[in-house]
């Protein structure tokens, strides 16, 4: 599959016609399983399935004269920062849809979040990781490709031209500041 989409990768840059979608068809299984696990964190009756994130995606991608990806890695990272900012946005109008507010108890782990927070948290970790991103860029992108978008360690170092092992460290590195900064929302 990996030789398929490197040869579609490389006719989208040529402009072929069609080359966009076909792309798109090759990987669309993949983001579909990304976009369902960024699903699971939504609450009970949120409007926004996995096809629609997935299609949200795609529009977002769509703008061919913008796309400049060399590789599947680099395609599915497009797609992560893509997912994320639909569903940050997506989460900003329904709290701006709520009235009140109050901060809300934050964790890294999955597990630990309460369903009826999560909309809160992923605004929060968005906030966070935007800092983060200033002070550091890799960090947050390393955070973003993992996090949102389901990447290997080893497709995010293909990415980065790093080793798995550098990503791994730095995946660490970003965690403790992303906890300690998230820690300090709570107060």
């Amino acid at each position: 599959m990996a030789a398929d989409v490197t040869q579609l990768l490389r006719e989208v840059r040529e402009g072929e016609e069609g080359a966009f979608d076909a792309l798109f068809g090759a990987v669309y299984g993949e983001l579909r399983e990304i976009a369902h696990v960024q699903l699971q964190r939504q609450q009970p009756g949120d409007t926004l399935n996995t096809t629609a994130l997935v299609h949200e995606a795609y529009l977002k991608l769509f703008d061919q004269s913008r796309v400049c990806v060399q590789d599947r890695s680099h395609f599915l990272a497009l797609s992560a920062r893509a997912m994320r900012q639909i569903l940050v946005d997506y989460f900003r109008r329904r709290q701006a849809q709520k009235r009140g507010g109050g901060r809300t108890v934050v964790r890294l782990q999955e597990g630990q979040v309460p369903i009826e927070a999560r909309g809160q948290v992923l605004l929060a970790l968005d906030e966070a990781l935007i800092r983060l991103t200033a002070l550091n860029e890799r960090l947050g992108h390393i955070v973003e490709y993992k996090f949102f978008g389901g990447m290997t360690e080893q497709e995010i170092a293909s990415v980065f031209d790093l080793t798995p092992r550098t990503v791994r460290s730095d995946w660490r590195k970003a965690r403790m500041w992303l906890t300690r900064e998230l820690a300090g929302d709570e107060v």
